[in-house]
């Protein structure tokens, strides 16, 4: 998740795993020529999710052996009189949904502006609150301000997945709130260093859990054919809080206290993320796990429509079948059946990739770069790099089910390599002096296109796809976990590597990072689109 670049600086890692793919398309069951006197057994729901006249689902009665991009006429399981199971061809009922979808996400992606705003809302507020606070000499206090919010995020993203598997998507949507809420109106009021460090730990907290639960909730409410954009919504709304951060940081110039103001308003989305997740619809495939039917009846039905009712239960009722244990405990995580597979070693690996693949040095040093080019404005130079990251994860979202995830994160990581090798270059390679201002300002913008492309949006995204339901919660905390834990190391040592070795070194140093990705995630990253939650789980569940 690209966002909290904006908020601490880079340095260099990776890690491979074992690859693990998608079983080969097989043949299905062959039918009779001839079907006499046939008694369907089925009670006649589908499988899977369907809106208007596309079906997604899974054949029914045994295991699947192929999961299709596109999806032909489903079958069901029916008995002949001698005994014999036959498939025969079943079609979906036709007719547009009357759920929606769409509200739901506007409001998870509350949470998603507030961890934009509170990343990048320091950025510009720092300079002034620290004259404020008597601190504008204490370069320690002022570190200390700025990555309370990455330690609290770190345990926030841990716990977000407890919260999530104990009291439900929308209920800790609602808990979630009062610490953005108590985090944010302490930070505005603060009159000491103290009360600002505990605001900014308890927005950090609150972050955290959104950062694992919005991705988690929109994956989990989504229709199959349109998650992928839907989840790319997720970045793009961060990236408009990172935006809204700077607005609101244009009057700090003739109003030096308006610092206050910037964090205090971020107490009213706050507010408004509790009462909408109060009439939001629990994820279905969490009251499922529950037992709660009823419940989940009535989420489908706010979500796809009453006639997808059917339909949606058997999918989950499929999804279940070989996998209907508790959920995972924290060690579950670790044993051999998740890790040295495909689940988490994956999801630890993409936003291992992700933070160390230079988009914290490219933002760092995106304004001395536009400095260096003419460019003196800072607001400017955020502007420019902002605008390059909401432009390219809008593209992205059009794309996600067009192109899939995949390919799109194959493209980013290649595509962050050029321009990281075209940044080096141009302060080092002497040939190039002249357009060096020139050349650096258009690497900075390619990179940070290319990033929010793929590199960007989509581990965010896969993640809840490729997790099992019983370990998803959990397991999607653990990855962002590791993405903050990435973070605040970056903040701690970024600087320094660059000291020893020098920005061109270290950009060089991103950029083999970058083909190191592509190679990885072409041996290890499965596609998923067009493919309903369950029929992935059945897909990739190790044998238990």
């Amino acid at each position: 998740m690209q966002a909290s670049s904006y908020a601490a600086k880079g340095t260099v890692a990776l890690q491979s795993q074992n690859r693990r793919v998608f079983p080969r398309c097989g043949d299905f069951g062959k039918q009779s020529s001839c079907v006499k006197n046939l008694r369907v057994t089925y009670s006649g729901t589908l499988s899977g999710l369907r809106i208007g006249s596309v079906a997604m689902g899974a054949e029914f009665g045994r295991p699947r052996t192929r999961i299709e991009t596109v999806f032909g006429p489903r079958s069901v399981k029916a008995q002949a009189s001698s005994g014999d199971i036959e498939d025969v061809a079943y079609t979906a009922p036709q007719g547009k949904s009357s759920g929606t979808v769409l509200p739901y996400v506007g409001v998870a992606c509350l949470g998603a502006i507030l961890f934009g705003y509170h990343l990048g809302v320091v950025n510009g507020a720092l300079e002034y609150l620290s004259k404020d606070l008597g601190i504008a000499e204490n370069a320690v206090l002022q570190g200390w301000i700025v990555s309370t919010l990455l330690a609290g995020a770190t345990l926030g993203s841990f716990t977000g997945g407890v919260l999530a598997d104990k009291f439900g998507r929308t209920r800790t949507f609602q808990l979630d709130a009062i610490p953005l809420a108590v985090g944010a109106f302490l930070c505005a009021t603060a009159q000491s260093v103290q009360t600002m460090i505990i605001g900014r730990l308890l927005a950090g907290i609150g972050i955290g859990i959104s950062s694992a639960l919005v991705p988690l909730y929109i994956s989990e409410i989504s229709p199959t054919e349109i998650r992928g954009a839907l989840g790319s919504v997720n970045q793009l709304f961060i990236c408009i809080g990172i935006l809204l951060a700077l607005v609101a940081g244009l009057p700090l110039a003739g109003n030096p206290l308006w610092w206050r103001t910037m964090f205090g308003v971020a107490v009213a989305p706050s507010i408004l993320l509790a009462l909408g997740m109060a009439f939001s619809p629990e994820s279905p495939r969490w009251l499922f796990q529950q037992g709660k039917i009823p419940e989940a009846e009535k989420s489908i039905k706010t979500l796809y429509g009453k006639e997808r009712v059917a339909e949606v239960m058997h999918d989950l009722r499929e999804g279940l079948q070989g996998s209907s244990e508790q959920e995972a405990g924290w060690l579950d995580l670790f044993s051999s059946r998740y890790w040295k597979e495909i689940f988490v070693s994956v999801g630890a690996a993409l936003f291992l990739f992700q933070q160390l693949a230079g988009i914290n040095a490219v933002v760092y040093y995106s304004t001395s770069v536009f400095r260096s080019a003419g460019i003196a404005s800072d607001v400017a130079a955020s502007a420019l790099v902002g605008a390059s990251n909401v432009f390219g994860t809008t593209i992205a979202s059009s794309l996600m089910d067009k192109q899939g995830r995949k390919s799109l994160l194959i493209t980013s990581f290649a595509g962050m390599a050029a321009s990281m090798m075209l940044l080096s270059l141009s302060f080092t390679w002497s040939v190039l002096a002249p357009y060096s201002g020139t050349l650096a300002v258009l690497g900075t913008v390619l990179y940070v296109l290319s990033f929010s492309l793929g590199a960007g949006p989509v581990p965010a995204l896969l993640l809840p796809e490729i997790f099992a339901s019983r370990i998803r919660a959990k397991a999607v905390a653990l990855s962002l976990g590791m993405h903050w834990i990435s973070n605040f190391v970056i903040g701690l040592y970024f600087l320094s590597v660059v000291n020893k070795f020098g920005i061109s070194s270290v950009y060089l140093g991103f950029s083999s990072v970058c083909l190191l990705a592509v190679l990885y995630i072409a041996g290890n990253v499965v596609e998923t689109k067009g493919r309903s939650l369950e029929e992935i789980e059945r897909a990739l569940s190790p044998a238990t």
